[in-house]
């Protein structure tokens, strides 16, 4: 072919052939683009939530070899895995040989987390390894000699801000399959300006992984539908799509355990609507699921004898036998109110009042919700769209149950964003059925012009969007989570201490991932637990308080808190510089202003 003739066939190409048709995709990609970079300018926030930098730290020791072990040491994690290695290995030891039981020592392994998260960020620190360092002198890291950002949170945050244009494509693909292609497109731009879905994406939580995960399931379940009502459904494609409903269910769960209820609506949809195969597509899903986490049970029985490790006792915390995080700061609980039906009860119908009033409202990240459920009432001619309703209800109606009983502290550390949130998972389908009954309105609203409809719309995405565009607009918000977060402080104090030394703190889960070393979670007291702890589990060789504990309430934290409480410790410690007699940590450093440290000795420079 000559030179004339292969210009000829690229402009060609170019204006009526196949990449005029990718052409056309260019500003679109450009704006959201554009849109990603506007928000991680102006509304990026490093990490401010527990559950984040917990899987981050166990992430990067997955990535360096370590296993899927911890630095961020629950007490209650330790009581497990000592009780377990007692009962298996007590015979084991050899007499005189002191046994590290609680496996604080040495790697200690994770109890927390499942584990296609951590696997996942583990594989994009192997990938695009970041620094771990805290810069304050690098620009955009750091700002006028002051830390401003972490590489790693930053990165991590853009791999989850691609699963979000990941959620909003697959929410396009689904609308299209129950509607049409216009309102495929209004629910992916109204998905796409949910800020309640941005600022997951940047708080390194696992939800945009998770919403991947499931609106792959749903997928599924809306091609199951629609075989199942052919007049000759091909059997082996249906039991395919049964079985990758199923795996994805499970994948879903061992990214957050929670999730794993999940399974009863899909159980359900494909008894009630999977066709003449139904039983058995059924079946297959459900088994499929249990292969799916299977081995991730068997690998949680054999290194602490219980199901789901720490996080099988969600259910626990935050009743009344345990409130807060008590349960998780105890070295030896009392967990026989655990058999009682009362405290879970109680727990339920006291954090389900909270959800019916305000997180259900608020389900699709916007008053998209109110159009949601006045759409309930609409009929729809859609057979399919009618039964991936019901659906949508029944998750709605599950998760409402899993996130009352779920509930902990975590949720009060940093409410609306956090793991426990079940319902930010429906913000897809939420914005396809609001979207629906939107058009409804429209339609029968008889516009004189196009041009008057699409304004409507336009209005419309507005309104929707409000609360995105809102944070995209001056002032920025600080990307600093301080307080009680700061970086570099972590990093100083963590370097003072020795690798195989362990510190104390109300913020360990931050000393875990910014300062790379083992830290425990404070015990509920200064005095019996935490000596308990010191002198049986491991000796602690620092303790760091920071404003979560210093800021406390005078009279009700610290006066009204007991004498052994550390709301009392901090009040005598700061303010009357009276360190109790017997605590073994006494040694404080000058001029460190964002928290309490205090040591077993002088361990850093004098000047």
């Amino acid at each position: 072919m000559m030179i004339s003739e292969r210009i000829q066939h690229v402009i060609h190409a170019l204006e009526v052939g196949a990449i005029s048709r990718w052409l056309r995709f260019l500003p679109l990609v450009a704006a959201v683009v554009g849109l990603v970079v506007l928000y991680d300018v102006n509304a990026y926030r490093g990490f401010y939530s527990p559950e984040a930098m917990d899987a981050a730290q166990v992430a990067r020791n997955l990535s360096q070899g370590k296993g899927f072990t911890t630095d961020f040491i629950r007490p209650f994690s330790a009581y497990l895995l000592s009780k377990h290695n007692r009962a298996t290995q007590a015979s084991e030891i050899p007499t005189g040989h002191p046994a590290d039981f609680a496996q604080i020592k040495g790697p200690h392994p994770d109890l927390a987390n499942p584990p296609v998260y951590p696997t996942v960020l583990a594989g994009l620190m192997l990938f695009w390894k970041p620094d771990f360092t805290a810069e304050t002198r690098k620009p955009f890291w750091a700002e006028g000699g002051k830390y401003m950002r972490y590489q790693a949170e930053f990165r991590i945050a853009l791999m989850n801000q691609l699963l979000l244009l990941a959620v909003v494509a697959l929410t396009f693909l689904i609308a299209r399959k129950l509607f049409d292609t216009a309102a495929a497109w209004l629910a992916a731009v109204l998905t796409l300006g949910a800020d309640l879905l941005w600022r997951f994406s940047v708080s390194g939580q696992s939800t945009m992984l998770l919403l991947v995960i499931f609106l792959g399931m749903v997928w599924c379940l809306v091609k199951i539908e629609e075989l199942g009502r052919s007049e000759k459904p091909p059997v082996q494609k249906l039991f395919i799509l049964a079985i990758a409903a199923g795996v994805l269910t499970g994948a879903g769960m061992m990214t957050r355990y929670a999730f794993g209820w999940t399974i009863i609506p899909v159980i359900l949809f494909l008894a009630l609507f999977g066709g003449v195969r139904r039983p058995g597509l059924a079946v297959a899903a459900f088994l499929a699921f249990g292969l799916t986490v299977l081995p991730w049970i068997i690998r949680n029985l054999a290194v602490s004898g219980t199901l789901f490790g720490t996080a099988g006792y969600a259910v626990v915390e935050g009743t009344f036998a345990f409130p807060g995080s008590r349960l998780m700061q105890s070295v030896d609980p009392d967990l026989t109110s655990a058999y009682w039906v009362r405290p879970y009860l109680r727990k339920f119908m006291e954090n389900a009042r909270y959800i019916l009033q305000g997180d259900l409202l608020r389900v699709g990240g916007s008053w998209l919700a109110m159009l949601f459920f006045a759409g309930l009432l609409l009929g729809l001619r859609n057979v399919s769209a009618r039964r991936m309703r019901y659906f949508t209800m029944m998750c709605l109606g599950v998760f409402i149950i899993v996130q009352a009983l779920g509930k902990t502290q975590y949720s009060a550390l940093s409410p609306e964003i956090n793991s426990e949130n079940l319902l930010v998972l429906l913000t897809p389908l939420v914005a396809i059925f609001g979207t629906i009954f939107f058009l409804t309105l429209l339609n029968q609203m008889k516009t004189p012009s196009l041009q008057i409809r699409l304004a409507v719309i336009g209005l419309m995405v507005v309104i929707s969007c409000q609360p995105l565009i809102a944070s995209l607009l001056p002032p920025k918000t600080s990307p600093v989570s301080y307080p009680p977060y700061y970086p570099p402080d972590i990093q100083k104090i963590s370097g003072w201490m020795g690798p195989d030394e362990i510190i104390m703190s109300d913020i360990p889960w931050a000393i875990a991932w910014y300062g790379d070393h083992q830290c425990t979670w404070t015990t509920i007291n200064s005095q019996y637990e935490f000596f308990q702890f010191n002198d049986y589990v491991k000796q602690v060789r620092a303790l760091y308080l920071t404003l979560n504990t210093l800021d406390g309430k005078l009279f009700t934290e610290c006066l009204q808190g007991g004498v052994d409480s550390w709301g009392n410790f901090c009040l005598k410690t700061v303010a009357a510089n009276q360190i109790p007699t017997q605590f073994p940590l006494k040694v404080a450093p000058y001029g460190l202003l964002s928290g309490l440290f205090l040591t077993d000795r002088q361990r850093w420079p004098t000047e």
